[in-house]
């Protein structure tokens, strides 16, 4: 293969000047138009959602602590569970150990994690569950709605507040 010009030439070589004649592909990086910063009508992201138990944890002292939050999951959450020996023998086990790594808080205690999601009573495990997947894998489930009798404005719930509801 021959070369016209030597290597580096054509890299050090000016560049051609752009003719008007010629149109400007727009899907170019040079020419692609900047993003419009983000409004202040959008809202941040929430990544921690507040909750309140049913009828609460119960520790070892006695104190019941029933307010907590939960953060999002992320991916590792999620798959890093799929490892732990309880989740391989007992599928169920997933949602403990899950549990136990994206509650941020519970009440006063120090520390949240499986252990103490695996004590709870099961009414506010099933709780925490459908909540868990309300901020998940549904994401916003409120949506606004105007009456259409009256024409007033309110938010009503798309997802269900109980297991197997939707």
């Amino acid at each position: 293969m021959r070369r016209s010009a030597p290597r580096g030439a054509a890299a050090a070589a000016p560049a051609a000047p752009s003719s008007p004649e010629l149109p400007v592909d727009p899907a170019s990086p040079a020419e692609a138009p900047a993003q419009p910063a983000p409004s202040a009508q959008q809202e941040a992201l929430r990544t921690e959602f507040a909750f309140e138990l049913p009828r609460g944890y119960m520790d070892e002292s006695g104190t019941v602590h029933r307010s907590g939050t939960m953060r999002l999951a992320t991916a590792r959450d999620e798959l890093i569970p799929l490892r732990d020996v309880r989740v391989q023998e007992n599928p169920a086990y997933l949602s403990v150990v899950l549990l136990g790594r994206v509650i941020t808080r519970l009440g006063t205690l120090p520390v949240v994690h499986d252990g103490t999601v695996e004590n709870m009573f099961a009414s506010d495990l099933a709780f925490l569950q459908d909540f868990y997947r309300q901020i998940n894998a549904e994401g916003h489930t409120r949506a606004a709605v105007a009456c259409p009798h009256c024409e007033e404005s309110f938010e009503v719930e798309l997802a269900g507040s109980r297991l197997g509801e939707s």
